[in-house]
This record gives structure tokens, sequence and C-alpha cells, in this order.
């Protein structure tokens, strides 16, 4: 039995040129939204910046070698405010996402967390004000008085542990300029 062109080979051209269609389709949708997505992550970084760095105005991207592992970018305020960090821990649930705005006098001004895969009801409280807004005010030094979440050590001791980086890496900031 002898199959014919069109009951093997034209499905196969007619699937092929569907593809290759809704390919440039996603292409073109895509080349049109990326800078739009692009931008308003960007708007959402800098609001996020200015909320943990409430005196900072204009944030710069900086580029220090040796900081802590967990410290993924580094941001100077241009009016020498101080720093914002952008942590990444390793909690319970995977990774924890934190900013931490730390002022020109080396002093936690706010930490947040951005995303986290934390247990719900449990190590999600990192991401709670009670426990967030323990780190204010506090320094390199003062940094032990923050209580951990009962339940949930894993989780704040990876948060804790992602803060004393920012600290750390803001003593290499300083020395570096």
């Amino acid at each position: 039995m002898k199959k014919t062109f069109s009951e093997i080979i034209k499905p196969v051209l007619v699937l092929t040129l569907i593809c290759a269609v809704v390919t440039f389709a996603l292409a073109y949708v895509n080349s049109v939204t990326a800078p739009i997505i692009a931008k308003s992550q960007e708007e959402e970084a800098q609001k996020a910046r200015a909320e943990v760095l409430k005196d900072g105005d204009t944030f710069t991207k900086i580029d220090v070698d040796n900081l802590p592992q967990t410290v993924t970018e580094v941001y100077r305020a241009e009016n020498g405010a101080g720093y914002v960090f952008m942590l990444t821990a390793k909690g319970y649930g995977g990774d924890m996402k934190l900013i931490c705005g730390i002022n020109s006098s080396g002093e936690i001004e706010e930490c947040k967390t951005l995303s986290h895969n934390e247990t719900s009801g449990l190590g999600s409280k990192t991401a709670e004000d009670p426990y967030c807004s323990q780190y204010s005010g506090k320094t390199a030094d003062t940094l032990n008085q923050v209580d951990a979440i009962t339940g949930a050590t894993i989780s704040s001791n990876a948060y804790k542990n992602a803060v004393t980086d920012a600290l750390e890496a803001y003593k290499t900031v300083k020395e570096a300029e």
C-alpha cells in the first residue's frame, strides 16, 4: 500500500507552518512587551529601595569585590543617605529574597522580604512586620537582640544571617570608597 503526498508530507508541512507562525508571533509579542516589563520591574525595584532607605533619593548600583555570598547587589544612595543591599538566603522552603537598607551611620533602617517559599504560618512569619521591624535601628553590635520565630528557626536564622551579611558588606563597601 503506497502512501501519497497528501497523506504523509502535507500534514507535516501544515504543522510546520503553524509552528513557525506561532513562534514568530510569540517572538514579536516578546519583543514588544520585554521593554515594558523591564521598565516596570525597575520602577518596582526603585520603589523598594526607597522604602527601606527613606532618606535616599536616587540609587546607583555599585560593584564591590569580596562581598558575602548572600549579597547579590549593592546600591548607593546618591545623596549619601546610605546603601541598599539585595540579599538571597537559603531558608527552610528555598530561597528568600530580601532587601535591607543601611543608613550612613551603619544602622539598619528597614528590612523587607521580597519573595519566599517558607512554610505558611511558620517560616512565612519572617516576611511579616513583627519580625522584620525588629531589625530597624540595629547595628552589627546590637543584631544579637533580634528574636527568632518559635518553630521557624531555620527561616529565622537564614534571615538573620543574611542581614548580618548585609552589615558585613556595608563595612566592605565603606572601606572600598
